[in-house]
């Protein structure tokens, strides 16, 4: 098996951020190493990260900029960024694991709502797998990659929105960007609590205005900062 640097970028999540290290120690071989990346330089962030034994960095609340931070500093050979709020199954690191052997050099897992589970949910999960098949994964879906080709792309962009499309659309050039069948399950609370269609509507329009050229930081102010899928 292959050795992983995880790099997780945090801003005010350390119970969620609390649990993601929890599950990662919990997985049958354990990555090289951890890497949080602190965008609100957080006393309690750092005693988490103390207590799991993971590495803790501080950086501006932007989270391009963090996962850039992160990956300049990971020594293993493949980076797996993950937001705090993930979950996902033991089986993940096997399943990274077959698709490089079989040729891939980066990936992505399959977006899935954790519980409670309700039915936006079984309409939305098909339409984003779709979306990443002829358009751009995005962060919140465990996106990994060799860091030697991590490298070669310049990485993600320094921005606090659409960070990764640069990167996958820079990998996929590169090789093989595969998708898993494994899921990285996110929490739908935003999604209940802005409504479903709402949500979903505002993210349209910002993929929608970042395609057409307005720049992630005017994006960030305009709309706020969080989750994009």
């Amino acid at each position: 098996m292959p050795s992983f640097s995880v790099i997780i970028p945090c801003y005010r999540d350390e119970d969620k951020l609390a649990y993601l290290l929890y599950q990662l120690y919990q997985l049958p071989k354990s990555p090289e190493e951890i890497i949080v990346v602190d965008g609100a330089n957080s006393e309690r962030c750092r005693e988490i990260c103390n207590q799991y034994s993971v590495r803790w960095l501080t950086s501006e609340p932007c989270r391009g900029e963090q996962l850039r931070a992160g990956a300049a500093l990971a020594k293993a050979e493949v980076l797996w960024f993950l937001h705090a709020d993930a979950r996902f199954s033991k089986d993940s690191l096997g399943a990274m694991t077959s698709a490089l052997e079989q040729g891939a050099v980066g990936g992505y897992f399959r977006f899935r709502f954790d519980v409670p589970r309700t039915w936006p949910a079984l309409i939305l999960e098909p339409a984003i797998a779709l979306r990443c098949r002829y358009g751009v994964p995005y962060g919140d879906q465990g996106i990994f990659v060799l860091r030697e080709i991590y490298k070669k792309t310049g990485g993600h962009g320094p921005w606090p929105l659409f960070e990764e499309v640069p990167l996958v659309r820079r990998v996929r050039q590169l090789g093989r960007f595969q998708s898993l069948r494994e899921p990285i399950l996110v929490d739908p609370c935003r999604w209940q609590q802005d409504g479903w269609w709402r949500r979903t509507w505002k993210n349209r329009q910002l993929a929608l205005n970042f395609a057409r050229g307005v720049a992630p930081n005017e994006l960030a102010s305009r709309y706020g900062s969080d989750s994009h899928s």
